[in-house]
């Protein structure tokens, strides 16, 4: 390779603890890098057994981000994307699952030619592949790359050992990066620095010794630590990076900047930065209007997905929450999000007598807009059209997402359109209405318990019907990453991860009675967004599609600003 142009490689691997922070941390280093000029791509690595993340339920690994090709991936996937500012390829994630699946498969089919399989070299040997093989089809410069869980985990041994060989066989061209925890004791009140170092020589045995360490905690890390960790872990000084609590995650890269991280691991892996000019300059004006939004917009998101333990798992709506902030900030508004559980405003959850119902709908009266982002399953799904029927009634902003676009046709089909007990098939198959119903190819799937990639996925085209809401939101807007795709601005793509779609059978019924079908397939057979006129309502939307997978900080959703518009100005009325 002497002369040729080498692909470079920053591994990320985290200490001490989980939810340290190391997917903020390889997005931020991939921001800072592509604004020096470098064309980045980044690729997390999930150790455990799913091939996918698709069968995983939200309360458990937070949400499942889905790729343009259909793809279903951890959340870290869609910080990525929204920090870099582009679409991710599928083989910019792996799972322990889809390696071995693919080296048991090669095995079956005499791949190895008779060959002993073992762990070590032909687990490692085809996760190594993969790195490179990513590195080839993005076209990039640097690969930056997160291995989830924690150093000392069995689970992610492997991919580590992998990132080894590869230094082993290429050492100018890989960095290791530490995103470790230094703690605060509350009763000590001193930070402490012995959790990392035990990482760090964790990772030593492993054969690895990083090049920097982020140094995560409740407060900036001090001179004297920085030091006690440069010596004890055999890092330069300088090379420790000092990542303190902050209020907003979109302000990591700067900080990181304030530490001279970019240049730094240029340094380390002998690039020079490509750009004179301040890269980060869109970032800081983004960044700035977040910090300087004071009057609040509330908004209520209606969910199922919140319980875990005692504590509120928002992490299951982390793309919705985000789409939420960018399109807020456009219109120099701060977001107040209230996480309101469905299952309190389901009847069935009543004591019989309706009052504490009741009392609770009457509270999204102090909200300036609702939103009810996807789901599956039927817990907590009165609840939803409960509050979905308020929302219209009482022309409360309203936006719905995937099954929060379902039960909004399920909630106008029962008390507009005279279709009594009208269901999605999802929740009663025996409905005398079906207005929601499966898929006709997907059935025997279903019939056969086979849930997994049985869904519509990723990105499919929508063709708008101008003169609606969201033909305006799309093609008014003169913000967002959207370029329509014909000549009279119609076409649009979005990605998708559902297996319900709304009943043919039903749509003339439905429009009839004034709901209009604003969006559809280019075949005219799927409905894609729903929606009610400017004159009935000021915005109630609902989308097929998840939106909120393709919003960025940089390029705020239409159909999120829209919908934070009208909130906003519900909120002056208020």
């Amino acid at each position: 390779m002497s002369g040729a142009k080498r692909h470079k490689y920053i591994f990320v691997i985290g200490g001490v603890m989980s939810g340290v922070g190391k997917g903020i941390a390889t997005s931020s280093i991939g921001t800072i890098l592509q604004a020096k000029g470098f064309s980045v791509s980044l690729m997390k690595i999930d150790p455990y057994l799913n091939v996918d993340a698709g069968t995983m339920n939200p309360t458990e690994h937070g949400e499942v981000f889905v790729l343009n090709s259909g793809l279903e991936t951890d959340q870290d996937m869609g910080n990525y994307e929204r920090f870099l500012g582009r679409d991710l390829l599928p083989e910019d994630y792996m799972t322990s699952g889809m390696v071995y699946q693919h080296v048991i498969e090669k095995e079956r089919a005499l791949g190895y030619k008779g060959k002993f399989v073992e762990a070590i070299p032909h687990v490692t040997d085809e996760i190594r592949g993969r790195f490179l093989r990513a590195a080839e089809v993005s076209q990039s410069d640097i690969s930056v790359i997160e291995i989830g869980g924690t150093v000392g985990d069995y689970q992610n041994f492997l991919f580590i050992e992998a990132a080894r060989v590869l230094r082993l066989r290429q050492p100018a061209d890989v960095v290791f990066v530490l995103v470790s925890y230094l703690p605060v004791p509350g009763t000590i009140g001193e930070m402490k620095t012995k959790p990392t170092q035990t990482a760090v020589h964790q990772l030593n045995s492993y054969g690895i010794q990083p090049d920097f360490i982020i140094a995560r905690g409740p407060v900036a890390l001090d001179g004297k630590r920085k030091e006690k960790l440069a010596v004890w872990c055999n890092v330069e000084a300088e090379r420790v990076i000092s990542a303190p609590d902050i209020e907003s995650i979109y302000e990591v890269p700067l900080n990181f900047e304030k530490e001279n991280l970019g240049n730094l691991l240029l340094q380390a892996l002998s690039l020079k930065t490509r750009r004179r000019r301040d890269g980060l300059e869109k970032w800081k004006k983004f960044v700035s209007r977040a910090q300087s939004a004071k009057e609040e917009v509330k908004i209520a998101v209606i969910g199922k997905y919140f319980d875990t333990g005692d504590f509120i798992l928002s992490d299951a709506y982390i793309s919705v929450i985000e789409a939420i902030k960018h399109s807020a900030y456009a219109l120099g508004r701060k977001p107040a999000l209230a996480w309101l559980n469905a299952k309190d405003f389901d009847p069935k959850s009543d004591d019989g007598s309706g009052k504490a119902m009741a009392k609770e709908v009457a509270t999204l009266r102090d909200f300036d807009g609702v939103i009810v982002p996807g789901g599956f399953g039927e817990t907590g799904i009165e609840g939803k059209i409960k509050v979905i029927q308020f929302a219209r009634e009482n022309k409360i902003p309203y936006f719905g997402l995937c099954y929060g676009m379902q039960l909004a046709v399920v909630e106008f089909a029962r008390h507009v359109a005279g279709l009594k007990d009208a269901n999605t098939t999802e929740i009663n198959k025996e409905t005398p209405y079906p207005v929601i119903d499966i898929m006709p190819e997907q059935k025997k799937h279903m019939a056969a318990g086979k849930y997994g990639a049985t869904m519509r996925l990723g990105a499919y085209p929508c063709v708008l019907k101008p003169g609606t809401a969201a033909f305006k939101a799309y093609v008014g807007s003169k913000s967002g990453n959207y370029k329509l795709k014909t000549e009279n601005y119609k076409l649009i793509s979005e990605r998708h991860r559902h297996r319900y779609e709304v009943n043919p059978e039903y749509i003339a019924a439905l429009e009839k009675a004034g709901l209009i079908f604003s969006g559809a397939s280019p075949d005219g057979v799927l409905m894609e967004i729903a929606e009610l006129p400017r004159r009935a309502h000021p915005f109630f939307l609902g989308t097929q599609f998840h939106p909120e997978l393709q919003a960025r900080p940089l390029a705020p959703h239409h159909l999120f600003t829209a919908f934070l518009k009208a909130a906003a100005e519900r909120g002056k009325k208020r």
